[in-house]
């Protein structure tokens, strides 16, 4: 699998993740905040399609620019991404100039969502049998994600660097988001990397370890 990650990205220091199935070429977005340029000139190199967008959740410091991103870029057989959402986010995205008015930012155009997923819905690369696993871990929002593909871990905001996702935005909850890493994260292999839509990469079993929530050495709680 060919991997890149864009990180840092605007006044929330984002992070985006590109795969592509060396086979297919077809390739998968986490989550849609900017380096368009770069990414478009990433999958133009690879000779891959954007097959999808994936958001791990409806914030909108993880989709600022997606729907202009949508309107521009095309594939080589002329077809578009399919951006994707859990179906728990729709009231979330819905209302996103709220958002930006509680943050005191500029607003963000509301992008256009091909598919509402949940944990049954079937997504997948083709060629190198590059599945992608959608994992629903409620508590940072109610429709929060985490992706696992290539044996990697895309955590949104769910899970972070010894860290967790806030839970005190509307759709948050402390006890949903211990609940989804503890039974749902928790139980993955240890070594499985941890990307997630903030700061630096992380492992499973460190996390269980030090996590400063939820880890054998936590000091919050």
């Amino acid at each position: 699998m060919i991997f890149k990650k864009f990180e840092r990205i605007g006044n929330f220091e984002s992070n985006n993740y590109l795969l592509i199935d060396p086979i297919s070429k077809n390739a998968v977005l986490i989550d849609c905040t900017g380096a368009f340029d770069e990414i478009v000139e990433f999958l133009n190199t690879e000779g891959a399609s954007l097959k999808y967008i994936l958001l791990t959740h409806a914030h909108f410091d993880h989709l600022v620019g997606c729907q202009e991103f949508l309107e521009k870029i095309k594939n080589p057989d002329g077809t578009k991404p399919k951006l994707c959402l859990h179906k728990g986010d729709k009231m979330l995205l819905d209302n996103i100039k709220i958002q930006t008015m509680l943050m005191g930012t500029k607003s963000v155009v509301k992008p256009e969502v091909d598919m509402f997923i949940d944990e049954n819905t079937s997504l997948a690369l083709d060629g190198g049998g590059s599945e992608i696993q959608i994992i629903h871990t409620p508590g940072h929002s109610l429709g929060s994600c985490c992706f696992i593909i290539d044996n990697k871990l895309f955590s949104g905001d769910t899970l972070f660097y010894e860290e967790i996702g806030r839970c005190d935005l509307p759709g948050g909850d402390f006890k949903q988001i211990e609940k989804s890493i503890r039974e749902k994260l928790f139980t993955l292999p240890e070594d499985m990397p941890v990307y997630p839509g903030h700061g630096k990469e992380s492992t499973i079993g460190h996390e269980k370890e030090f996590n400063g929530y939820f880890g054998k050495n936590a000091r919050y709680v």
